[in-house]
């Protein structure tokens, strides 16, 4: 079930809310690990099944560790038996196929295989998991003795399908303690509308601009066709992975939940190193404080932090997807991070802020080519018509797509920074009495809401690009 479709915004939020804020509190735990778990059974009614396993798997681990605090051996067994176990589940249904596919290519004799529809949100809540029990080693965080609030905070169907990554010390206390108020639903209430409108209005719509591109072949791109493209997914992905973030966020608003921001306007970014501390900053983290910083960090020689450093990209790639696309995206994104770390990094620096700007885009726009191509010979093709090697530098498809949806770049770009959150606010605080500005606040978002139901109503196009991952 997504977010943006008809059945979650008019008949299980609404249902799901109404009982959760009508119950005592000691019952709303239990009536939001129910609404997690229908959440989920809607569109994986098997896949359930593993989620619970899981639960058990890590619940009981966790347990383990906390019982052999006196036998570090003991609890590091338990600690290392419930990291792979969570790896090899993950690993199993995300890179069988690709692993068997890999060893046909190569081997003389065909192996056969099944695929395996992905569960979704595996990535996001096994290594949700996998935090858990390394902060429970580390003593960062303490065992949850109550099950309930432990398959809840794995469950959370506001954050289950694409994050942010929670760890489970920064909602431990609001587990067991938390506070629902009206000022808090309606903070909620606004980013969960402002997160719609980004994804069905401005992702959807980018995102048919790009489908329709990818669709002509390679060959027959023009510079500024191509150009259109790229800039087209990278605003797509963006809508659709922030306003899918900010949904979260405020959801766990309304119930009463603090989650982290996932994403601080990343097209802003002067370098490719800024630009990963504002995209997916949940997963950023993650990689830091459980591979990064435990392989050494850079507290070690140079060619151990490069080592390093490759290690988390080339993970992350592959977290991302199981192609060699993904990782050559990853394996990109290590490369120039390691040299504007060891290279170009001060030079960038002290360049114009406007340059810094450019040189930050085009790197991040090439990245998406990798990213976003059904394969690395597509990859190369497609990097190649945007120099020139496909059908010139202008044709009648490019500027067709530039001047019919030139009101779409303007909000993209607006929305993509700053500007466009600065915009709806001053129009909110219009001069007058707070009754007035209260009003005016009502009338934008609920403008806003009907505006993205009737682009759902209207459009079919509604994909969500992280749920393949």
């Amino acid at each position: 079930m997504l977010f943006s479709s008809i059945t979650f915004l008019f008949l299980f939020l609404p249902v799901v809310m109404a009982v959760y804020y009508i119950v005592p509190f000691r019952a709303k735990n239990i009536i939001l690990l129910l609404a997690s778990l229908l959440f989920y059974a809607w569109g994986e009614p098997v896949y359930v099944i593993l989620m619970i396993l899981s639960i058990l798997l890590n619940y009981f681990c966790g347990q383990d560790i906390k019982d052999n605090e006196e036998n570090p051996k003991k609890a590091k067994f338990a600690m290392i038996f419930a990291v792979v176990a969570n790896l090899l589940i993950l690993g199993f249904f995300k890179y069988y196929g690709f692993l068997v596919g890999t060893l046909n290519a190569v081997l003389p004799f065909e192996i056969p295989y099944r695929e395996l529809p992905l569960p979704v949100g595996i990535s996001f809540y096994t290594f949700q998991a996998i935090s858990y029990i390394l902060d429970v080693y580390w003593k960062k965080a303490q065992t949850q003795k109550n099950i309930l609030y432990f398959a809840l905070y794995i469950t959370m169907f506001p954050q289950l399908i694409a994050g942010p990554i929670v760890r489970y010390a920064d909602i431990e206390e609001q587990l067991r303690h938390r506070k629902i108020s009206i000022s808090r639903i309606g903070q909620g209430a606004e980013l969960f509308i402002m997160g719609l409108a980004k994804k069905v209005i401005l992702a959807n719509t980018t995102g048919a601009v790009f489908e329709e591109i990818s669709a002509m072949p390679t060959g027959s791109l023009s510079i500024l066709t191509a150009w259109i493209g790229v800039f087209a997914y990278a605003f797509q992905i963006y809508f659709d992975f922030s306003g899918y973030s900010d949904m979260a966020l405020g959801l766990g608003k309304m119930f009463g939940f603090e989650f982290k921001k996932n994403f601080d306007y990343p097209y802003i970014s002067r370098s490719v190193t800024e630009f990963w501390r504002r995209w997916h900053i949940s997963l950023s983290t993650w990689f830091r404080e459980y591979v990064y910083i435990p392989l050494g960090g850079n507290r070690c020689s140079v060619s151990r932090n490069i080592f390093n450093l490759m290690v988390v990209w080339a993970l992350t790639g592959m977290w991302h997807g199981a192609a060699w696309n993904f990782i050559a995206w990853g394996v990109y994104y290590g490369v120039i991070l390691v040299l504007e770390k060891y290279l170009w990094g001060a030079y960038v620096d002290r360049l114009p802020g406007a340059v810094q700007h450019i040189y930050a885009g085009i790197l991040v726009l090439v990245g998406w080519v990798f990213f976003f191509s059904p394969s690395l010979g597509y990859a190369l093709r497609y990097l190649f018509s945007m120099i020139g090697g496909g059908a010139g530098i202008v044709d009648a498809q490019g500027v067709f797509l530039l001047y019919t949806h030139w009101l779409l770049w303007l909000l993209a770009v607006a929305g993509s920074s700053a500007f466009g959150l600065k915009l709806i606010r001053a129009l909110i605080r219009i001069p007058g009495n707070p009754r007035t500005r209260s009003a005016v606040s009502v009338i934008v978002y609920i403008g806003m809401f009907l505006i993205s139901v009737a682009f759902l109503v209207t459009d079919t196009f509604n994909p969500f690009l992280y749920f393949r991952f």
